[in-house]
């Protein structure tokens, strides 16, 4: 079973979605280690406890980051974590964060990568007269919203659609693609190329036909 670590800062929606694909066994072999949030009062510590959780608040104001960061590793060791998940983390991880754990860390992020990184992005692509507009989930490496794609999904831009309406579209498509994401990393049944995430193409199980008589 991998254990899972959940970073957040807010409602913590896409944990919740993601603690909902391992509860309905659409997410197999993954179990929720603990939940982390730099907030104290961040609604998604609220959820994670009344679902049995291990849950803490580790506050990052006024504190250096390299301090703050520090203290995260050490509980998500403490905790035997396998992968950690960013799920609606609203900091920037040191480069010792993302040392800590190679190619062990995802994000999700709304938008399609690499267009409209950063916050915003919705608005972004309004303004930009986008068409298509969806979510991304990534590996995490030392740049902001930059490591190799393993997940994206799309949602078209309507006419008529506001950054809120918007949002809430992706957002339904972020809490499909984060578990899938998870699901294909945990089995490990991919590789590298480049900056590239490919899958790697599974054994034929036809059987194979002798040669015709």
């Amino acid at each position: 079973m991998k254990r899972l670590g959940i970073l957040l800062s807010g409602r913590g929606s896409n944990f919740v979605a993601i603690a909902s694909a391992i509860r309905e066994r659409r997410l197999l072999g993954a179990e929720i280690a603990v939940v982390l949030s730099n907030q104290a009062d961040a609604a998604g510590l609220t959820a994670a406890r009344e679902m049995g959780l291990a849950a803490f608040a580790v506050p990052s104001a006024g504190r250096k980051r390299a301090e703050h960061d520090a203290e995260m590793i050490a509980r998500l060791h403490q905790h035997r974590v396998d992968l950690v998940c960013l799920a609606g983390y609203m900091r920037i991880l040191s480069a010792e964060f993302v040392r800590a754990f190679p190619n062990r860390i995802l994000n999700i992020h709304p938008s399609l990568l690499p267009a409209f990184p950063g916050l915003d992005a919705q608005a972004q692509a309004l303004e930009y007269g986008a068409k298509v507009a969806g979510c991304t989930v990534h590996f995490v490496d030392e740049a902001v919203d930059h490591g190799a794609i393993v997940v994206q999904r799309t949602v078209p831009v309507l006419d008529d659609d506001t950054a809120e309406s918007l949002a809430a579209k992706v957002l339904e498509q972020e809490h499909i693609a984060y578990p899938e994401a998870i699901m294909r990393v945990l089995s490990g049944d991919f590789r590298f190329e480049g900056r590239r995430y490919v899958r790697r193409a599974k054994p034929s199980t036809r059987r194979l036909r002798g040669p015709e008589p």
